[in-house]
């Protein structure tokens, strides 16, 4: 009789060992590469190694968490100490590293993807700098990186680009965004390119700006009109690509379920934030050279010449590029989430009331029949 616990437990031991086995996923890449692709969380060994360019940003956060998260090793450029503090935690000990790097130094970043199986491209700048103009930056800047990857046979090359990224623009943001994926896709014709909407979330600039008290003048009354898109969804979208090579060589427009003007989005914050913002509307032949003097004078963030030019132009999109819905992901709507990104920008007297959205709104109508509106 004692004999039987024994039997069963070399049994349980035997099924136990076969099933960890499997849970390991010998994957050979698109060059042949092969990689150990784990179901496990943030403490499995084996997986990728990606290197995220741009990751201090508001985007780098959330892919940087997501594939540390899948035990991959993530490699993260820096060029500021400060700035990349909070991505350490966001693997295990030992899976995020940082590496020193200056997008004009060449062997800066061949050392940052050299041991690497993806590279994603996060730069991008809003307004041209004292160092950097929007050509330095989008252009050859992402002609550096490709070539780095080229040299190294890297498998894949995710480039994150904009909307509206088109090269005859009349905008210089979306002009070098469009010569920067046309670069890209010279050097490495593989390239996965991603053009994401307008993006809302932590730390975005668009919720955070239009609930803060700078952000007072516009030139053509908050009319231009998008597809906000959650930064989160956009992260996830970032993730699945590289595990699905069939995402090689495709271009793909994420963008939200809803189209919206800036002023529809301000409204949305300002009820949420109860308060009431004002804003001014300046003729672009006096806002666009004032915005673009105080952005060389000053040196904190402020409102650019460029800012001003894409107020006039409204988002589209390219009917021949993938979508979420390629990738099985449903988009968040902004109005969902205005309560979360918000609510620090109430007033003590109305930090502890309830979402004030739509939904909520239609909800009271059905049972309070007196209302203040």
């Amino acid at each position: 009789m004692a004999s039987f616990p024994a039997v069963r437990s070399g049994r349980k031991l035997t099924i136990n060992l076969t099933q960890a086995r499997r849970i390991s996923d010998l994957t050979i890449t698109r060059t042949g590469k092969p990689i150990l692709r784990l179901q496990g969380g943030r403490s499995s060994l084996g997986g990728h190694t990606a290197t995220v360019f741009g990751a201090t940003g508001q985007l780098g956060r959330y892919i940087v968490n997501r594939l540390a998260r899948q035990g991959c090793s993530v490699v993260v450029p820096y060029r500021e100490e400060m700035a990349k503090r909070h991505l350490k935690v966001s693997g295990d000990l030992g899976r995020v590293s940082f590496i020193e790097y200056d997008l004009r130094n060449t062997e800066s970043i061949e050392a940052s993807v050299r041991h690497s199986d993806v590279v994603y491209n996060l730069i991008g700048r809003n307004y041209p700098t004292k160092n950097f103009s929007l050509e330095d930056v989008h252009v050859e800047g992402t002609e550096r990186i490709c070539e780095a990857v080229a040299k190294y046979d890297v498998d894949r090359y995710i480039h994150v680009s904009s909307y509206n990224a088109d090269p005859n623009s009349t905008s210089d943001f979306f002009a070098t965004k469009g010569r920067g994926e046309q670069v890209a896709r010279s050097i490495f014709p593989e390239t996965t390119i991603v053009r994401p909407a307008p993006m809302f979330g932590f730390e975005d600039n668009l919720l955070i700006r239009l609930a803060g008290v700078t952000n007072v003048f516009t030139s053509n009354n908050m009319q231009e009109r998008y597809w906000p898109v959650h930064s989160i969804d956009v992260g996830q979208a970032l993730e699945l690509m590289l595990y699905d090579d069939n995402t090689a060589g495709q271009t793909f427009e994420l963008y939200g379920p809803q189209n919206y003007s800036t002023q529809e989005i301000a409204e949305l914050v300002d009820r949420e934030i109860y308060k009431k913002r004002r804003h001014i509307n300046v003729p672009k032949a006096i806002l666009k050279p004032v915005a673009g003097l105080l952005n060389r004078v000053l040196w904190w963030p402020i409102l650019s010449a460029e800012d001003v030019d894409r107020e006039f132009i409204d988002q589209e999109i390219d009917e021949t590029a993938k979508t979420f819905e390629d990738l099985g992901i449903k988009p968040g709507e902004i109005s969902n989430f205005t309560y979360h990104y918000l609510q620090g920008w109430r007033s003590s007297a109305h930090y502890d009331l309830p979402p004030s959205t739509e939904k909520e709104l239609r909800e009271d109508r059905k049972y309070i029949h007196v209302t203040d509106d």
